[in-house]
């Protein structure tokens, strides 16, 4: 249970219900930054020795109140506490309740969901709102929310620190906003949760491809905003895209630890519990008479997880999708992922006629060059089609993505 690569995943896991409840005690962003980090690090060497505790974040939480309150008593020049003393307070094998309980019987778990309507604050624009949310809230890095936007590090850089600064400045309170400021500020804290699954869904870097305790904890949090806006149906939407896509998981990654592409996937390593609670609110949604972006998403991604196969995808209704997505959504990213609906139906060149135009606006992005050159060996265009996946494996984010792009190449020197 001491395993360094444990302590890891539980540290990323618990970040979120830590930070939020961190910062809902001292009021300041980069004071509870600082505590989570404090906190980590006696966990790295507590943990390793003694056994993790039964819920890391509740640990984590109370070692970095204490670390936070010893950091602001030296600097106030007041007492200061024993050394050791904060992590010694807690044992690593106490019960989670009594653990809460100490924690003055708060609910930390939901600190995380008020945390994002925080950070939707009017004071910031909507990409400070996003960008502040997914740096404070998740833990992201700067390169792996800047390559969420499609940004230069430094742009996302001096974003998230004029996020910070106008929320000092405007003196934002960390409360729970009324039901009014909830509805202004939703489609601000739906981005941040879409945003927060992607991230786990294919991650901007770091060993692991898939980051499954980001994708839990997006799921966790669309539900909680159901229940919030249980008559909204781009909400319903959201939380059906993120269960349908999550839901294949298990199969998105080899033994090998290299990419599976869905049309290669163990359909039978779905989880199906999860699609079939996704399809529900699929069906729901297209009883509608209009359906949002997110809804669209996931009417896709039920199109796919449908077909018994993938010679049996039903190209056709995904393609009519896309376009009404590219309608209500316009992004080049929209449009690539069209490109490929068009392809299986009217074949690549019409796909690649597609995509080239977005050449200029997506040559940083990994999934272009993917796709262009898939689309190039189609049509026996090889050394433009190597050339393609030689700038793909060149921006690819975690090995799973290289190993991919490396098994199309083999596959151009084969035929």
């Amino acid at each position: 249970m001491n395993d360094p690569a444990w302590i890891d995943a539980a540290l990323a896991a618990a970040r979120p219900q830590a930070v939020a409840a961190l910062l809902r005690y001292f009021r300041d962003l980069d004071v509870a930054e600082e505590a989570f980090q404090d906190a980590c690090l006696r966990a790295l060497s507590r943990w390793n020795e003694n056994g993790p505790p039964r819920d890391p974040a509740a640990w984590l939480i109370l070692v970095g109140r204490n670390c936070a309150l010893d950091a602001l008593r030296r600097k106030a020049k007041h007492e200061v506490l024993v050394p050791d003393a904060a992590e010694d307070e807690v044992d690593p094998g106490a019960d989670e309740t009594e653990l809460v309980e100490r924690l003055d019987t708060s609910h930390f778990r939901d600190d995380v969901l008020r945390l994002l309507f925080v950070c939707a604050h009017p004071s910031l624009a909507p990409t400070q709102q996003v960008a502040l949310a997914l740096r404070v809230v998740s833990g992201l890095s700067v390169k792996e929310i800047a390559s969420a936007f499609l940004v230069s590090e430094s742009a996302m850089e001096q974003r998230i620190t004029r996020a910070k600064r106008a929320v000092r400045d405007a003196e934002v309170p960390f409360e729970s906003p009324d039901a009014r400021e909830r509805s202004d500020r939703l489609e601000a804290v739906a981005a941040m949760i879409y945003l927060l699954f992607n991230e786990g869904y294919s991650a901007s870097g770091g060993e692991q491809h898939v980051r499954v305790s980001l994708c839990d904890e997006a799921v966790r949090l669309a539900r909680l905003l159901l229940r919030l806006f249980v008559a909204e149906p781009e909400i319903q939407g959201l939380l059906a895209l993120l269960l349908l896509q999550h839901a294949r998981a298990a199969a998105r990654v080899n033994a090998a630890g290299e990419a599976v592409l869905l049309d290669q996937q163990d359909r039978g390593l779905w989880d199906q519990e999860a699609i079939a609670e996704g399809l529900a609110l699929v069906d729901k949604l297209l009883r509608a008479d209009t359906i949002g972006p997110y809804g669209l998403q996931a009417a896709i991604a039920a199109v796919h997880v449908r077909a018994r196969g993938p010679e049996a995808t039903d190209w056709a209704t995904i393609d009519r999708l896309y376009a009404a997505l590219e309608t209500a959504q316009p992004s080049p990213v929209v449009t690539l992922n069209h490109a490929v609906a068009v392809s299986k139906l009217r074949g690549p060149a019409e796909a690649l006629a597609l995509i080239e135009p977005l050449a200029e606006r997506l040559d940083g992005y990994f999934h272009f060059h993917g796709v262009r050159g898939a689309l190039l060996g189609q049509l026996g265009r090889t050394d433009d089609a190597r050339d393609a996946f030689g700038r793909a494996i060149s921006l690819a984010r975690t090995p799973a993505e290289a190993a991919n792009i490396r098994t199309h190449l083999d596959g151009l020197k084969s035929s």
